[in-house]
């Protein structure tokens, strides 16, 4: 048995160090018009001001028992939304990925709809959308699904107008938030009628998707730029390799949460029956080429429960766009979430 684990720490670390290459974050924005007020409830608790962009963007910083510090949660508004104030709007809300924030979202206007409400809460530098197995690690009390979808939904619904019915609820996400999506939507289709995936890490039957996995909870890039002049993404504080999912190895199912949570399971891919599914992936080492196989593997597990959904391989990134060469960055993205924010709003619209 110590012979198995050592065999597949060696490769999922190859894996981890591989998958971590390209993982980035955007600054943040200012601007100082007057948000919307929302109230406290559902265990948030807003502290501090917003932190306001325009009048139809801004910031709240909430705490809550679920989660250790402070988080933000980035709200985007259609700009009708304060003319007409018996209007409801649909909502979609977007996963930002790893090493990333809730002002990500910048970097793809498409997100800012004049159809719908967009809310990006924030994930954590490595919170995989998850309630952590380990709770006592250094970073504290990581219940990010709880947090997600037990607090902020009713807490966006209770505040904004929207439309509360899963036919006008989408969630959607890029890379670790690829994962969070796809997750949220089949543990949750009561809550969501849309989903989409970018990049996602979303088949945790690879060792290249768990290797990003841990990738994130040893803070591997962390360490690679402390002895070089690279400008590296930080995962923040290391963590043990089982804190978010318990272990990675196969060894006397050991790996059991893994597989429970696993996307791609057919199990889990049944759950999505009625929900309208897209999926994006480019092609281009080292990263994409590992996430063009996980979208290839869910469109292949839907297509033979045969639920219909769309995916975009879009390679090289030549037939998306002239900013996109087929890898994980917002030069893919923006204009992958530019194609699909129509798609949406056109199932918005339709949607009873």
């Amino acid at each position: 048995m110590t012979s198995l684990r050592m065999h597949a720490r060696t490769a999922l670390a190859a894996a981890a160090l591989t998958a971590a290459a390209l993982l980035t974050a955007v600054p943040a924005a200012h601007a100082d018009t007057a948000p919307p007020t929302l109230s406290d409830g559902f265990g948030l608790s807003q502290a501090g001001v917003p932190v306001v962009h325009s009048s139809t963007d801004f910031t709240i910083t909430v705490t809550t028992p679920q989660l250790s510090g402070m988080h933000q949660i980035r709200i985007f508004l259609p700009k009708d939304y304060a003319a007409d104030p018996t209007k409801r709007w649909p909502v979609a809300y977007f996963l930002h990925g790893a090493a990333g924030n809730v002002d990500d979202a910048a970097a793809a206007p498409a997100l800012h709809s004049d159809s719908m409400i967009t809310v990006v809460p924030d994930g954590g530098l490595k919170g995989w959308y998850s309630n952590w197995v380990m709770q006592n690690t250094a970073v504290g009390t990581a219940n990010w699904e709880i947090f997600h979808l037990d607090q902020v939904v009713p807490f966006i619904d209770a505040n904004l107008r929207t439309l509360t019915d899963r036919s006008h609820r989408a969630v959607l996400g890029l890379s670790m938030g690829g994962y969070g999506a796809l997750h949220y939507a089949e543990d949750r289709p009561d809550l969501f009628g849309h989903t989409a995936a970018l990049s996602g890490a979303i088949d945790f039957g690879m060792p290249a998707m768990r290797g990003a996995v841990l990738a994130t909870e040893l803070n591997l890039p962390g360490g690679l730029c402390a002895v070089s002049s690279l400008q590296c993404a930080s995962f923040g504080p290391v963590v043990d390799s089982d804190a978010v999912f318990g272990s990675p190895y196969p060894v006397f199912n050991a790996d059991h949460v893994w597989n429970q949570v696993n996307p791609a399971a057919p199990v889990n891919l049944a759950k999505l029956s009625n929900t309208d599914i897209t999926l994006y992936t480019g092609s281009t080492l080292p990263l994409d080429s590992f996430t063009e196989t996980a979208t290839e593997n869910v469109k292949a597990g839907l297509d033979q429960l045969g639920i219909p959904n769309r995916m975009d391989d879009y390679g090289n990134g030549s037939s998306l766009a002239p900013s996109c060469d087929g890898g994980h960055n917002y030069g893919c993205w923006a204009p992958a979430l530019a194609d699909y924010i129509p798609h949406l709003q056109a199932a918005f619209s339709t949607s009873s």
